[in-house]
């Protein structure tokens, strides 16, 4: 989803641009069952920092080429990423040449990417990384290059055969509502019939919520992660944003995701330029506590020590992973101050408290620890870390005691608490 306005949004998504549909039989009958992303994907998605550059004349470092996939998959392995659990090089938009081959199959630009996907998935697998793919369900992308509309099933079977470990499909240009479900649920199941391993990440509630509530019940049977609200940008507004979307439909999302499905609330913009650290560190708790696929839109080869710590930080991911597969929740919301709240594996718990204040300096923020996790977080007691800003252990509380913090405008301090027997077992 790469449009500027809702009303360019709802356009796209009605304008007739193609005949009707042509009849698929009951497309309900079969569910996803790829046994992928059980936990929350992690990887580097292009589009964010990157977006449809494709002058690579002018600018060749920057465009959408093979050598920018290439050089992101070495850095993913020489400098810790794929260590630290990022798996996934994933293209967005504007890879493609213009038209279709004469087979009808889609094609990369053969001056960007001369040696077309499978040489670069090859590459890509060489590292001990994964290669994701970008296509739309409409007769074209976002960007204008052509759409799946049609060829659905040709294009599953190209990706396979080119060794596409993942899919992002995008909704623009599709003429309803039910040729935009129809079209999501066929791709997905043409995927599966290429016996390839191929993760399936959708946009189909973000296109549907202008209309009616998305069936996200339905949407899980086919999607292992999807999106739900407008792109990020690397700007605090849009991280803001998200997260008030994401609070404020909580009871309606939260507990359809678990491993195998998510969902997403678009990339990781730290390490770029719109937000201060404070708030890096916020988007990274959070969408930890979100469960959230872990997508950094970022500039690998200039990315700042700092910057680097936060996104490989293993205990905050370890959160963002945790087998359990529990979505956090915003538990409240008081006096400028949010707290959220996800249970984990082993009878543990993630507490993000977040200052929502953007004037003044940082805020004392006590805390009754028998108000979270149902009362049972620290009940009798629990052992609690800070994990951040900085990692620090607080050590022993009892049920019936406080916890006070200091949490620095919009910025967020992440706890994690964890029972006795939790940590006889680490021991």
């Amino acid at each position: 989803m790469k449009l500027k306005s809702q009303d360019q949004w709802l356009g796209y998504v009605l304008t007739l641009h193609f005949p009707s549909l042509v009849l698929w039989g009951d497309l309900g009958a079969v569910a996803l069952d790829n046994g992928l992303a059980r936990t929350p994907t992690m990887g580097w998605l292009h589009w964010e920092r990157f977006m449809c550059n494709v002058d690579c004349r002018e600018e060749p470092d920057s465009c959408i080429s093979e050598q920018l996939f290439m050089q992101m998959a070495e850095l993913m392995v020489s400098d810790g990423w794929k260590d630290a659990g990022y798996e996934y090089v994933c293209i967005d938009d504007c890879w493609m040449a213009p038209q279709r081959d004469s087979l009808g199959r889609l094609q990369a630009d053969p001056q960007r990417f001369p040696g077309g996907i499978r040489r670069l998935a090859n590459y890509v697998h060489s590292k001990g990384l994964k290669l994701g793919i970008y296509a739309d369900v409409g007769n074209k992308t976002c960007a204008g290059y052509p759409g799946s509309f049609g060829y659905y099933d040709i294009d599953a079977q190209t990706f396979a055969e080119w060794g596409v470990d993942l899919l992002k499909f995008d909704g623009c240009h599709c003429d309803s509502i039910k040729h935009l479900a129809d079209g999501y649920k066929y791709m997905s199941l043409a995927l599966n019939r290429t016996g390839r391993s191929i993760v399936y990440s959708c946009e189909w509630p973000l296109y549907m919520w202008p209309f009616h509530k998305p069936n996200y019940t339905k949407i899980r049977q086919y999607c292992n992660h999807w999106r739900n609200f407008a792109d990020v940008y690397d700007s605090w507004e849009s991280v803001k944003s998200i997260l008030e979307w994401t609070s404020s439909n909580q009871e309606k999302i939260v507990e359809v995701a678990g491993p195998g499905g998510w969902n997403d609330p678009d990339m990781l913009v730290i390490g770029n330029f719109g937000l201060s650290w404070d708030q890096q560190i916020t988007q990274m708790a959070l969408w930890a506590i979100m469960a959230a696929p872990l997508l950094m839109s970022n500039d690998l080869r200039h990315i700042s020590p700092q910057a680097k710590t936060l996104l490989q930080d293993k205990d905050v991911i370890a959160i963002n992973q945790d087998p359990l597969g529990k979505q956090g929740y915003r538990l409240r919301k008081e006096n400028n101050i949010e707290v959220w709240e996800r249970p984990l594996s082993n009878l543990a718990w993630a507490v993000a408290m977040r200052n929502l204040q953007e004037i003044g300096g940082p805020r004392s923020y006590i805390m009754p620890l028998a108000s979270l996790g149902q009362g049972v977080a620290c009940n009798p007691s629990c052992f609690i870390t800070q994990l951040l800003p900085v990692k620090m252990q607080l050590g022993f509380y009892e049920w019936t005691s406080s916890i006070k913090t200091r949490i620095n405008p919009t910025g967020t301090v992440l706890l994690q608490l964890e029972g006795k027997n939790r940590l006889h077992q680490k021991a």
